[in-house]
């Protein structure tokens, strides 16, 4: 049994939902667990939509208006008869998320981000559903909440392993002991707690749900479809001349993720590891290329450089009103407000008697946090910055990102650098 994982750009468009189908027919003697996410970019629709719902109610139907046209669009496409039952499935959720958008948004912000943002997984795997099944695709949808189980922690939801395994091996291995050559279908990203209400795995978590499934499947392979031809040493959004890591090891695969590289989520590989699963990155655009693939063996990791930028960052620069020196209850007082607010560091450095984080220019909680920190320190702070690592860095791999870039912070290992840059003024 494989698992194949699906992004938001390999079912943005109608063209893109028949490729999906291209792709899985290509496998009809296994047995698939398809995961897939969001179409498109509505996951930041229903962010947006959120945000309308907690800030600027006049927004609201506009937003909603957004993501009903966006998906109309596909389904008209798809489904030329206006009478295939597609349609009713289709507006009931929209009812379900009309209902939900008129009630008084929670306090909890995070809490009413899982409630409303999932519901782009559940509206995209129901529409793949329908076309997969017009083709001929023997599916089993399943309700990723019925078998991702979670703690309570809103938007990062940690995995409660043990009832995962119980309630996947019961709703799919179940259904696998009994069906050969079947596809399940699924959502990414998202799961329940134990009072059922829907959590998600944060951003990007489509890649974890499908290394959880896998674990509890004890699954010969993970596959994580892209539009691009693998794991690449750089962003094309930032370089013209990527090159395509062939095979890279756990380890290395790790370490890319954990410094931002988009590729794969950084929760995805440890699960994968642990049992040993071999995971694929591979292009839905040319399915018949090999793509990348993730192993045990370091003996295929090689010294190209690879370059990972993370923008809209800040650089938060923080010194003791006493001018005393940063001491480990000063640390300690410091990482405890950032854990409260559930504000994850991407770099820090301390010198005697300054203490510099960078992390994620988040609207949402930065402020608060600032103004909690200046009770007890002075605080000064660098918007619009970028963090860059480079892994299997060199001088002139480092001239290329530096030009007509101010150092704000410089970092570097044996095998890896980290800067925090800003354009020169």
């Amino acid at each position: 049994m494989k698992v194949f994982k699906f992004g938001g750009a390999s079912v943005k468009d109608a063209d893109a939902v028949r490729n999906v189908a291209t792709v899985l027919k290509r496998y009809p003697e296994h047995n698939l667990v398809v995961v897939v996410w969001a179409m498109g970019k509505m996951t930041n629709a229903f962010e947006w939509l959120l945000n309308a719902w907690f800030h600027n109610q006049s927004l609201v139907k506009s937003c909603l208006n957004e993501i009903i046209d966006y998906h109309n669009g596909i389904l008209n496409e798809l489904f030329p008869e206006s009478s295939h039952p597609v349609y009713k499935m289709f507006n009931s959720q929209i009812t379900i998320i009309e209902d939900l958008l008129e009630e008084e948004a929670p306090q909890d912000y995070d809490y009413a981000y899982d409630q409303l943002v999932s519901n782009g997984e559940i509206l995209s795997t129901k529409i793949l559903e329908a076309y997969l099944v017009d083709q001929g695709l023997e599916i089993l949808w399943v309700d990723a909440r019925q078998n991702i189980k979670t703690d309570s922690t809103w938007r990062e939801g940690k995995i409660n392993w043990a009832m995962t395994e119980a309630m996947v091996g019961a709703h799919i291995g179940s259904y696998f002991d009994q069906k050969k050559s079947k596809i399940v279908l699924t959502q990414g990203f998202i799961g329940s707690d134990e009072s059922n209400h829907t959590t998600t795995l944060g951003r990007e978590g489509s890649d974890f749900t499908a290394a959880i499934l896998a674990f509890c499947l004890n699954a010969e392979s993970v596959t994580i479809w892209k539009d691009v031809p693998g794991v690449l040493n750089a962003d094309p959004k930032w370089f013209s001349d990527t090159v395509k890591l062939n095979k890279i090891s756990y380890r290395e695969a790790i370490e890319l993720s954990y410094y931002g590289a988009t590729i794969i989520h950084p929760k995805t590989i440890k699960p994968l590891e642990n049992k040993k699963i071999p995971l694929f990155a591979r292009s839905f655009v040319n399915p018949d290329e090999e793509g990348t693939s993730i192993q045990t063996s370091t003996e295929f990791d090689t010294q190209i450089p690879s370059f990972i930028f993370k923008v809209h960052q800040i650089l938060i620069s923080i010194t003791p009103k006493d001018f005393s020196f940063i001491i480990e209850e000063n640390l300690e007082h410091i990482f405890s407000i950032f854990a409260k607010r559930r504000i994850k560091v991407h770099l820090m450095q301390n010198s005697a008697i300054n203490f510099s984080i960078c992390c994620d220019m988040d609207p949402q909680k930065i402020p608060d946090l600032i103004e909690e920190l200046k009770t007890e320190y002075l605080v000064r702070y660098n918007e619009d910055v970028e963090l860059v690592t480079i892994r299997h860095f060199d001088e002139p791999t480092i001239k290329r990102v530096i030009e007509n870039k101010q150092i704000l912070v410089d970092q570097r290992t044996r095998q890896t650098v980290r800067m925090v840059m800003k354009e020169k003024l």
